[in-house]
């Protein structure tokens, strides 16, 4: 961890939601003048798309598991490198991940593929990384450790799953059945390298939906935010003002000393509520020698 350097992370499984997450941490830096390195998860997958299609099918030939959930897949040890280096220095090695056609043709690259690597500039506030393992830990290697800030953001696993399938299949073109299938292959990973993270994380958020989710494979329709509740985990509770945010968010209350819980329409706004301070005390630590 790095009181000159502060790194934040949201981590996620697929189609848990950290997309929104992030893009209210964006709202948040905007608002408050903050200069992030911004850093996408899907930078440290080991292998662009043709080849994670061939090495998929190659570990199905020989009866291994292999999905971007796992290591194998995945670069975890310069993930480390990075957060290690940000926190010392301010800077690091990181690249992109090209999507599709729209992110791909300003690097007249085809989708699927990374940028070359490249150094974060000097000067930025912090770092701020979303994906699927900000607090991983295997083997020798442990990200957690580096980051000032983790968040996860952890529907219950059948929205997870509404959500991912509804994604999958109206963006990128999937069949359900297709979406079903990754799903379950990726079921030893998700149980071994995403959901520890969440024992890790400094905060965590929970969208608890209100509706019956029981099949998430004949869902029609995801949970709308006013059919939902948040439940927020702070693994401090101490550190937190918890009359101020009840009476801050209206709606609210209290589930357990360290929970809250928070109408499913306010998540934003509980965001912004909860996370701006933490935010002003790591910047204003910047300037304090490095403690890890």
């Amino acid at each position: 961890m790095s009181k000159k350097h502060p790194i934040i992370a949201v981590t996620g499984s697929s189609g848990a939601g950290t997309t929104t997450v992030k893009h209210a941490f964006g709202d948040i830096f905007r608002r408050e003048g903050v200069n992030a390195a911004i850093v996408e998860g899907d930078s440290f997958h080991r292998y662009n798309r043709v080849e994670m299609k061939q090495a998929i099918h190659l570990a199905s030939v020989e009866g291994r598991n292999l999905s971007h959930f796992g290591s194998d897949a995945n670069l975890f040890e310069r993930l480390e490198q990075l957060f290690r280096e940000y926190g010392e220095t301010g800077s690091g090695q990181t690249r992109l991940y090209l999507h599709d056609q729209n992110e791909a043709a300003p690097y007249k690259q085809e989708p699927g593929t990374f940028t070359p690597w490249a150094t974060i500039p000097p000067g930025s506030d912090l770092l701020f990384y979303e994906g699927l393992h900000g607090g991983v830990a295997h083997d020798r290697v442990d990200v957690s450790k580096w980051v000032d800030l983790l968040i996860g953001v952890v529907p219950i696993v059948n929205l997870e799953w509404i959500q991912k399938i509804h994604r999958d299949t109206a963006q990128r073109g999937y069949t359900p059945e297709a979406v079903t299938d990754t799903i379950l292959r990726r079921m030893h990973d998700y149980v071994h390298f995403i959901t520890p993270q969440f024992s890790r994380t400094h905060i965590n958020f929970q969208r608890v939906p209100l509706v019956d989710t029981s099949n998430p494979f004949i869902a029609r329709d995801i949970p709308t935010p006013s059919e939902s509740l948040i439940v927020i985990r702070f693994r401090e509770p101490r550190k937190q003002n918890f009359p101020y945010l009840l009476q801050m968010i209206d709606g609210s209350f209290m589930s357990r000393t360290n929970t809250i819980v928070v109408p499913g329409g306010k998540m934003g706004f509980a965001m912004e509520i909860i996370l701006t301070p933490i935010i002003h005390v790591l910047l204003e630590s910047k300037q304090q020698p490095r403690s890890s």
